[in-house]
């Protein structure tokens, strides 16, 4: 007995192995993206009075719990500007991982082709070859000299003219993700309009990875795609509450969009999940309640929340430019990209197996010097991973003092003596 072509043609995704890395070498966890702290109090007493319910223990509405679709319905409506339909415009998902998948066979032929923005989320092309679509790749590009400076997020740019390069008529669909994992990019409002207008010239959809849409930093705003002029037709917009509270085991997710592009992914759902827990979607509806209430109130988790994770964001920037590695700023998300090339380690001694460039440096830097990292590298397709081999992924949205014990780590590493011939 063997696995599927479909297996055989995917490889297993790297954090499984540097999930093992990190708990084998008992190393400081600067690599997934979740907290090492409690979630707000008011979202933990949800749950609670989410358990103390009795009907939330059976099955709910294959679509989405209702209460849950009707408060997504009434903050969306309210934030892009028009009305969003609880029943036909919404979809509850398994976490935003099945709202992606569920997208991609709910509206992907063969030999579809969709653009991918780069560096992305590792999960995006198999899903997409899953459904027999055709990745297909363009990098956000760093400045020249992001090895030698601090850089913004900001500077990471697209090539437009590249970009409507790669649009054509089997183009089905581009995939964006603002605030970017992992660089932390925020796309400006004319930076969408441009990838917009695109879409609408070629009829694409518009496929907005928006996870991160309340962690944004130096009073920037997040600008949603469906709320431009003439592009709720051509957007798919995936949304998480682990994201939006600080609670990933819960993998509740969702899409919205206009109906006809929602409809397909119901039937996918209906046919492959059926439906989300209902004491999750429950709580879940209680904290969104909560806090749109409080939206842009001094109360607001959201506003609270950002405010602490860019002083966690400050904090380990001076960590890294102290030690020689230089960061580039993040704008919105949990983490930072960083180059290492500053850095003196015995690259030419180091024997561990290296599955992707900058593997083995992120390898060397967990066992040896006890800090976990992810590679930049795997966050580009297997043709461009040159593209990230000098830098790695920190997470800072862990404790202070998590921070510090990381920050210590990095203190200790060696800057390259520079030749002055």
């Amino acid at each position: 007995m063997s696995s599927s072509d479909l297996v055989k043609r995917q490889s297993e995704s790297p954090w499984v192995e540097y999930g093992e890395l990190g708990t084998k070498y008992n190393s400081v966890n600067l690599c997934k993206g979740f907290p090492d702290f409690p979630p707000p109090d008011h979202v933990v007493e949800a749950l609670i009075t989410a358990a103390r319910n009795q009907s939330s223990h059976q099955y709910t509405r294959q679509y989405g719990h209702p209460r849950l679709v009707n408060i997504l319905s009434k903050m969306y409506s309210q934030l892009i500007g028009r009305p969003v339909d609880p029943l036909k415009e919404i979809l509850i998902t398994v976490g935003a991982y099945e709202a992606l998948l569920s997208i991609f066979l709910g509206l992907i032929n063969p030999g579809d082709e969709v653009i991918i923005v780069e560096p992305f989320y590792d999960c995006y092309p198999p899903m997409i070859e899953m459904a027999g679509g055709i990745p297909v790749y363009i990098s956000l590009n760093p400045p020249e000299d992001s090895n030698q400076r601090t850089v913004s997020s900001s500077e990471w740019k697209l090539d437009y003219n590249q970009l409507a390069s790669k649009f054509n008529e089997r183009t089905k669909m581009i995939v964006v993700t603002t605030p970017n994992n992992p660089t932390g990019k925020v796309y400006s409002k004319e930076e969408l309009l441009a990838i917009g207008k695109l879409c609408r010239q070629y009829g694409s959809i518009a496929v907005m990875d928006e996870v991160y849409e309340w962690v944004i930093y130096d009073d920037l705003s997040h600008i949603r795609m469906a709320s431009l002029p003439e592009m709720w037709p051509y957007t798919l917009t995936v949304g998480s509450i682990g994201k939006t509270f600080s609670v990933t085991g819960w993998k509740i997710g969702w899409v919205y969009g206009p109906k006809k592009l929602i409809n397909p992914l119901q039937i996918i759902h209906s046919n492959t999940v059926h439906t989300c827990a209902t004491p999750i979607q429950e709580a879940s509806a209680i904290a969104l309640e909560i806090e749109f209430n409080r939206i842009g109130k001094p109360d607001s988790y959201w506003k609270q929340s950002a405010i602490e994770l860019q002083a966690k964001r400050d904090l380990i920037i001076k960590y890294l430019q102290t030690s020689g590695v230089n960061p580039t700023i993040p704008q919105g998300g949990f983490f930072i990209v960083a180059d290492y090339r500053n850095i003196n380690w015995p690259s030419n001694d180091t024997i561990y197996s290296e599955k992707s460039p900058g593997d083995k440096f992120a390898k060397w830097l967990c066992i040896e010097k006890k800090l976990l990292t992810m590679p930049v590298s795997y966050f580009y397709s297997s043709s461009n991973r040159d593209k990230g081999k000098n830098s790695i992924r920190f997470c800072f949205f862990k404790k202070d003092s998590t921070i510090h014990d990381a920050g210590r780590i990095l203190n200790k590493l060696q800057v390259k003596v520079k030749s002055n011939l």
